[in-house]
C-alpha cells in the first residue's frame, strides 16, 4: 500500500466516526438525564456528583454512520464503474479502494449482519444502564450473539486447532471475555475507551503492516473495521477525559468488546503450517491487559465468597490509586501497559519460535509487575 492510499484510507475511517461520536456523545450528555441515563454516586463509585451515561451510544454512531456512509460510496463505484473512472475520482480514489472494491463490495453484507449483533449488545447495555438488568440474562444475551456469530456466520478463532468443535467453543468464549473484560475496565475516566483505542489500533497497524498469509496482501477491511471504532473512541474521548463529562456505559463497554473481539476472529494471523504458527497469539498480547484485570478481580471475588458479577474497587486501576497515584495517572499507567504489551503483538509475525518465546516471556514480565503494584496496594 502505498503512502497515499494510507493516508486515504486513514482519513477516511479515521474522520467521519470521530466528528460523528463527537457531535453525537455531546447530544447524548443534553438529553441524558431526560433518558434516564444517569450515574449517580455509591458504594463502588469513585465520582462524588451524578455523572451522565450513554457515551456508548455516541461510539455506536460513530461506527454505524461511518458504515453507512462507506456503504453507500462503495455500492455507487459498484454499480457505476464509469463514475470511478473519472479523471477528478481517479486522482483521488487511493488504489486501496480500486483494486479492492469488489472484495469490499461482497463483504457487505457481513459486516453489516456483525454491526446489527453489536448493536443487540449496545441496546442490552443501554437497558442495564437505565434500569439494570440480571448478570445472568446479560450474560445469556451475550452467549447467545456469541453462538450466533461463531456458528451461523463462520467466525472463528485463526487456532489451526484439529479439534472444530474446540475451536468454535473457544471462539464463542472469546467473544463474551472481550465483553467483559472491556466492561469491568471500564471504572476510571478514560480507561476503558482509551485502552480499546491503542488495542485497536495496534491491532490494525499489525493488520497493515503484515501481508495476509493467504493472499499476500494487507487485511484493509479488517485493519478499516478497527480504525473506525478508533475514531470513534477518540470522539468520545474528547468528552470523557478526566474529568469525565459522560460515561460510555454498559451500551459501550459491551460493543467496543464485541467490535474488538469479531476483528480479530476476522484477521489471519498465519498460513496453515506457517513458519510464524506464534503469530496466532497475537490478539493475546493486545489484550493482555484487559484480559488479566478481568481474570484478576474474578479470582478475587470468588476467593472472598462474593458473586464475579459484584461490582467493587479492586481493580488495578484502584489497586494504583490505594499506592498513591492520581486516577490520571493510574490511567496513563494502565495505557503504558497495554501499549508495551500490543507492541509485542508487531513483533510477533516477524520472528521466530526463539523470539516468539522472549516476547512471551517479556508480557509475562509486565503482568507480573501489574501483580506486584497489585499485591503492594492490598498490603498497605
Amino acid at each position: 500500500m502505498s503512502g497515499y492510499s494510507l493516508i486515504a484510507m486513514l482519513i477516511g475511517v479515521l474522520l467521519p466516526s470521530f466528528l460523528i461520536a463527537v457531535v453525537a456523545v455531546r447530544f447524548v450528555r443534553q438529553a441524558a438525564e431526560r433518558m434516564g441515563l444517569l450515574d449517580k454516586p455509591g458504594a463502588r463509585k469513585v465520582h462524588t456528583t451524578p455523572v451522565p451515561l450513554g457515551g456508548g451510544l455516541g461510539i455506536w454512531a460513530g461506527v454505524l454512520g461511518t458504515l453507512a456512509i462507506g456503504s453507500c460510496v462503495v455500492g455507487i463505484l459498484f454499480h457505476f464503474p464509469t463514475l470511478r473512472e473519472a479523471p477528478v475520482l481517479r486522482d483521488l480514489l487511493p488504489d486501496a479502494i480500486t483494486s479492492n472494491l469488489s472484495g469490499l463490495y461482497g463483504k457487505l453484507v457481513e459486516i453489516w449482519v456483525i454491526a446489527g449483533c453489536g448493536t443487540v449488545l449496545m441496546l442490552l447495555g443501554l437497558a442495564d444502564d437505565r434500569r439494570g438488568i440480571p448478570w445472568w440474562l446479560r450474560l445469556g444475551v451475550e452467549f447467545a450473539v456469541a453462538i450466533f456469530c461463531v456458528y451461523w456466520q463462520g467466525l472463528q478463532l485463526t487456532a489451526y486447532i484439529d479439534l472444530p468443535w474446540l475451536t468454535g467453543v473457544l471462539s464463542v468464549l472469546w467473544i463474551v471475555a472481550l465483553i467483559n473484560s472491556f466492561n469491568m475496565l471500564d471504572n476510571m475516566d478514560g480507561l476503558s475507551g482509551g485502552v480499546a483505542a491503542i488495542s485497536a489500533s495496534m491491532l490494525a497497524i499489525m493488520l497493515l503492516t503484515s501481508n495476509n498469509p493467504n493472499s499476500a496482501q494487507p487485511q484493509l477491511f479488517v485493519a478499516a473495521m478497527l480504525l473506525i471504532l478508533v475514531g470513534a473512541l477518540l470522539g468520545f474521548l474528547v468528552h470523557n477525559w478526566p474529568p469525565a463529562k459522560i460515561f460510555m456505559g454498559d451500551a459501550g463497554s459491551y460493543f467496543i468488546g464485541f467490535w474488538i473481539a469479531i476483528s480479530t476472529l476476522l484477521a489471519t494471523y498465519t498460513g496453515y503450517q506457517g513458519s510464524q504458527p506464534h503469530a496466532v497469539l497475537a490478539p493475546l498480547f493486545v489484550m493482555a491487559i484487559p484480559l488479566y484485570d478481568m481474570l484478576s478481580v474474578i479470582w478475587i471475588r470468588l476467593r472472598e465468597g462474593r458473586s464475579p458479577f459484584e461490582g467493587d474497587k479492586r481493580h488495578f486501576s484502584h489497586r494504583l490509586v490505594d499506592l498513591g497515584m492520581s486516577k490520571r495517572q493510574a490511567v496513563l499507567t494502565i495505557y503504558l501497559a497495554t501499549a508495551t504489551c500490543s507492541l509485542n503483538a508487531l513483533i510477533l509475525p516477524r520472528v521466530d519460535f526463539i523470539g516468539a518465546i522472549l516476547l512471551v516471556i517479556g508480557t509475562g514480565l509486565v503482568l507480573g509487575l501489574v501483580g506486584v503494584l497489585e499485591s503492594v496496594g492490598s498490603s498497605s
